[in-house]
């Protein structure tokens, strides 16, 4: 691609991008932008607008009316990582897509010695003369330094986890806003979680994702106001425990927050910020996979009777533990009642964004079809999704198991824990907080994963007790696969093609944390042509009719281990991902390779059977 320089005079921000909250462009700055070259698109690639890009509201759980979206052509620049500012500007890049994709328009790997700088220049809406001004990163990856018209307001490391800055004290009083962004990334060089990104893509390691790759975003709030909202369901006492965070808990502020149905108010309860406050609803509607119903809620900060903040979220009520169920096996219960949870190995990638869909709708439409093809659960393998996604199977119906992102060394299934350095534990610890701590309120969470196959495992059953202090009211894999310590709610087990289990334990539940990675090659599909390299543990069907009588008989062998007291199985995967094509649909999400009606009518089978 043909890189665009900077002209000396800065483009004007149009009017039309202030009122609609994002920043417009000049008919020359957007067509100044092109998607790299690529092997594959989706149905979306061509729908991603320069001038409008991911224009959703980042965080559904606690929504603001007024804010702006700053997505966008930025400047972009790529210099020595010890450099303290670029020498000069690149061209442009399109945020938030990772810098390595077609999206972006820039489609470069970057190396651990070397770093990103971004640059955009926003401005601020009169009316929210008076009030904080919040900057919110969605997620960067990996160690990022923020400026403001020069003045440095914030730094962060970790890649998947949202952080906000504050960034009031350094705004201009009038005029353009400049922002200056520098993000240092070692991918798989390094120690720190990244999942399957690799500088040297290979077999079932992917393209790396290096710099901004979520939503970056502006809010106004009061001087005080609503920071977090922490929602713990009990179904048996019917009520919602609720605490509201306010970034200053002085006294003479008071939290009133009303439990909505279907637009019709059901509980009302008013507190001090900070503390837990119950809302009680009478007649109780439960969140499942067949019932994805969920509550609304408004949330109002009070001093002295007047409203200073409000947000909108919502909530589900639901439960999952262990039990053990008539046949005498341990099982995984939901309300109280044991449901056999059974949904695809899910990787997030995609060819044209790769770590970032490229719009929401096609965020959302591989849960749909997860769903219309009858499962009922998504593992989310070793990548966070941002906000939206989980929303969508809030609101869908579709249990997660959450994988925390690995990093650091590996061991075999009979190796001892690795011994971390001292900061490599840290920074895994940190992000697992707030991986979990972020997501805590999400109903369709119901299983933390912190490490997988022996990817980075450490400290395991510490690790394990560390995620239940955090979060009693989930469970805990701890590994899934391999090096089993005997610890956590769940004995977990690999096998391809499988399907098969471990023994059944009177304490723990039996499950098949990844089975069948069976492939199906359609040759105008493909991200690399030559599929002799994909990972050998994976079969080759070559035809459709192959591929289903397979299927078929997994299906049959897993409904065997699940009466012999199998609770949950994972199976490869939802979509091909660059040299792996076992998935049910092609990476380009142009075809399913499963008879939809067939595949939902078997694993429907095996879930309620």
């Amino acid at each position: 691609m043909k890189k665009t320089r900077i002209f000396n005079n800065k483009l004007l921000i149009l009017l039309l991008g202030v009122a609609l909250g994002f920043p417009m462009m000049t008919n020359a700055q957007s067509s100044s932008w092109h998607i790299a070259k690529t092997r594959l698109t989706t149905p979306w690639t061509n729908k991603v607008n320069p001038d409008n890009v991911l224009p959703e509201y980042p965080r559904p759980q606690m929504v603001r009316e007024d804010w702006k979206n700053i997505n966008g052509l930025w400047d972009y620049a790529i210099s020595a990582a010890t450099d303290d500012k670029p020498s000069g500007w690149d061209g442009k890049i399109l945020v938030p897509y990772p810098i390595e994709s077609a999206l972006s328009g820039v489609e470069k790997a970057v190396t651990p010695d070397q770093k990103i700088w971004y640059r955009t220049r926003f401005a601020v809406p009169g009316k929210w003369n008076g009030k904080r001004v919040l900057l919110h990163f969605g997620a960067v990856d990996w160690d990022a330094v923020v400026w403001v018209n020069g003045t440095k307001v914030g730094e962060h490391r970790g890649g998947y986890d949202a952080f906000t800055i504050d960034i009031t004290d350094a705004l201009e009083k009038s005029g353009d806003q400049q922002m200056t962004v520098s993000v240092w990334d070692p991918t798989d060089s390094g120690f720190q979680p990244h999942g399957k990104q690799s500088l040297s893509p290979h077999s079932i390691w992917y393209t790396a994702t290096s710099g901004i790759w979520q939503t970056v975003w502006l809010e106004p709030v009061a001087e005080t106001h609503i920071s977090k909202l922490k929602m713990t369901p009990d179904i048996h006492t019917k009520t919602l425990t609720l605490n509201v965070a306010s970034n200053d808990e002085m006294q003479g502020y008071t939290v009133k927050a009303v439990a909505l149905s279907d637009g019709k108010q059901v509980s009302e309860v008013s507190g001090a910020p900070g503390k837990d406050l119950n809302l009680t609803l009478k007649d109780m509607q439960l969140w499942s996979p067949d019932h994805p119903f969920l509550y609304d809620l408004n949330v109002t900060l009070l001093k002295n009777g007047r409203k200073v903040d409000e947000v909108k979220s919502y909530f589900g009520m639901r439960e999952i533990k262990l039990g053990t169920a008539s046949d005498g096996y341990v099982r995984l219960f939901l309300n109280g009642k044991p449901l056999f949870q059974y949904g695809p190995l899910d990787q997030g990638f995609w060819p044209d964004g790769i770590y970032t869909a490229p719009t929401d709708d096609a965020l959302k439409y591989d849960i749909q079809v997860t769903k219309e093809l009858g499962f009922n659960m998504i593992r989310k393998h070793v990548k966070v999704e941002p906000q939206r996604w989980y929303y969508y199977c809030d609101k869908l119906g579709m249990l997660v198991w959450q994988d925390m992102p690995s990093g650091d060394k590996h061991i075999g299934g009979n190796d001892p824990d690795i011994q971390r350095v001292a900061q490599s534990a840290y920074d895994f610890k940190v992000e697992l907080k707030k991986l979990i701590n972020g997501h805590y309120n999400h109903p369709s969470i119901v299983t933390w994963i912190p490490f997988n196959e022996g990817w980075g495992q450490f400290q395991t059953k510490e690790i394990a007790d560390f995620i239940k202090e955090l979060d009693p009211t989930r469970l805990v894999d701890d590994p899934t696969g391999w090096a089993d310590r005997g610890v956590g709610d769940v004995h977990d087990i690999h096998s391809y093609p499988g399907p098969d289990m471990p023994k059944v334990e009177k304490d723990r539940a039996a499950v098949l944390g990844e089975f069948g990675g069976q492939a199906l090659v359609l040759k105008d599909h493909l991200w690399l042509d030559d599929f002799s390299k994909a990972p050998r543990h994976y079969k080759t069907s070559f035809s459709e009719t192959k591929l289903h009588d397979r299927y078929n008989s997994m299906m049959q062998s897993l409904d065997s281990l699940k009466h012999a007291g199998l609770a949950a199985a994972v199976y490869t995967q939802t979509t091909d991902v660059e040299i792996e094509v076992n998935g049910f649909m092609t990476y380009d999400r142009k075809v399913i390779k499963f008879d939809k009606d067939k595949m939902r009518k078997l694993n429907q089978s095996v879930i309620h059977d």
